[in-house]
C-alpha cells in the first residue's frame, strides 16, 4: 500500500532519514522502533510531508506522493497522530474533531459515527474545552480527528507515551480494533515492545537514519531486542 524507495529527508541542512526503503502492507499494522534520535518521528513527518525536503520515492497505491504538498497527501488518504497530541485547547471537543475534516477527500466535516463508537467519553462531552481533558482524553481526541478524515492509513506517534495507566490499555485496544475490525493500516511508532509484539503484524527498527533489521514480527526476538533496542 505505501512504499518507500530511497528515501532521504532533511531539516535544513540536517540530513535525518538516509536511503529508507520500505514497504507498509495494506490492512498490516507496521511497527516502527529504535533508540531516540534515530529518525523514527522524521520518517513519519517526512510520510506526510512535513519535513523541510526528501527526495527518493514514496507511493500510496501505486501513485507518487513525494512531491506533493502535505494538504493533497491528507486528502489522498494519509493521517497522523503526532507525539504530543498538538489539540486545540480553547477548542471543544467537536470542534477539535471537525477540524479533521478539513483533510477528507470530499470535504466533509463531521464527527463519524467510528469515533462515537470507538471513545464513548468524547461522544458524551463534545462541548467540553480540548485543553480541560486528561492527557489519555486528549490522545483519544488527537486519534478521532485523524480519523475524521476517513484515512486510508494512519500515522501514530507514541500514541501510549504519557498516558495514564488505566487509559494505555484502551488506546492498544482501540489500535488493534481500528486494524482488526476496520481493516486501517497503521505506522506505529513505539517504544513499548509487547504492545508492538501483540499489535503488529511487521516491523523495522532504525538506528541512524536507516531501517537496519525487519520483517514479520516474529522476528522481533529477544536477541535483536537487546541488540539494536537495549540501552
Amino acid at each position: 500500500m505505501l512504499e518507500l524507495a530511497q528515501v532521504n529527508s532533511f531539516y535544513g541542512k540536517s540530513h535525518i532519514l538516509h536511503d529508507v526503503n520500505m514497504v507498509v502492507q495494506r490492512n498490516s499494522i507496521h511497527a516502527v522502533l529504535g533508540r531516540n534520535g534515530v529518525g523514527k518521528t522524521t520518517l513519519l513527518s517526512c510520510i506526510m510531508g512535513l519535513t523541510d525536503s526528501s527526495r527518493g520515492s514514496i507511493k500510496l497505491d501505486g501513485l507518487e506522493i513525494i512531491d506533493l504538498p502535505t494538504h493533497q497527501r491528507a486528502r489522498s488518504g494519509i493521517a497522523i497522530v503526532p507525539q504530543g497530541r498538538q489539540i486545540f485547547p480553547d477548542f471543544s471537543v467537536r470542534d477539535n474533531i471537525l477540524m479533521g475534516g478539513f483533510a477528507h477527500p470530499q470535504g466533509k466535516r463531521r464527527v463519524p459515527d467510528l469515533v462515537t463508537e470507538l471513545f464513548p467519553y468524547l461522544r458524551d462531552n463534545m462541548d467540553r474545552q480540548g485543553g480541560l481533558l486528561s492527557g489519555g482524553q486528549q490522545q483519544q481526541l488527537a486519534i478521532a480527528r485523524a480519523l475524521a478524515s476517513e484515512p486510508k492509513i494512519l500515522l501514530m506517534d507514541e500514541p501510549t507515551e504519557g498516558i495514564q495507566p488505566n487509559i494505555v490499555e484502551q488506546i492498544e485496544r482501540t489500535i488493534m480494533r481500528l486494524n482488526a475490525e476496520f481493516g486501517l493500516t497503521i505506522i506505529l511508532v513505539e517504544q513499548n515492545i509487547r504492545f508492538c509484539r501483540e499489535a503488529a503484524q511487521r516491523f523495522h527498527i532504525f538506528e541512524k537514519g536507516r531501517p537496519v533489521v525487519g520483517g514479520s514480527i516474529d522476528g522481533l526476538t529477544e536477541d535483536v531486542v537487546h541488540k539494536h533496542l537495549s540501552v
